[in-house]
């Protein structure tokens, strides 16, 4: 974590050297945790997850998605691979 008073002095740097450690560098204020900064690869990464997401909620909504048990899936699997073989 990174207190926004060494921020202040150190800038950037301190926010490279803690995504050295971590993934994100979390910034603290008033000893509590305030932001996250992530690189924007991993920032665009998460854009596009929750885009997906949503889009996934609303195709399900629409009764676009097949719910089916892990069980199934691999029978369709299955199936699928014989198909392709024969």
């Amino acid at each position: 974590m990174i207190s926004a008073n060494d921020l202040k002095v150190k800038g950037i740097k301190a926010i490279e050297a803690e995504l050295k450690k971590k993934p994100e560098a979390i910034i603290t204020f008033r000893g509590k945790p305030k932001y996250i900064v992530l690189p924007l690869e991993e920032y665009e990464r998460a854009k596009k997850l929750d885009k997906r997401y949503i889009e996934f909620l609303e195709e399900r909504a629409l009764g676009k998605v097949k719910e089916v048990t892990a069980k199934e899936h691999i029978q369709e699997l299955m199936n699928e691979i014989q198909n392709t073989t024969e």
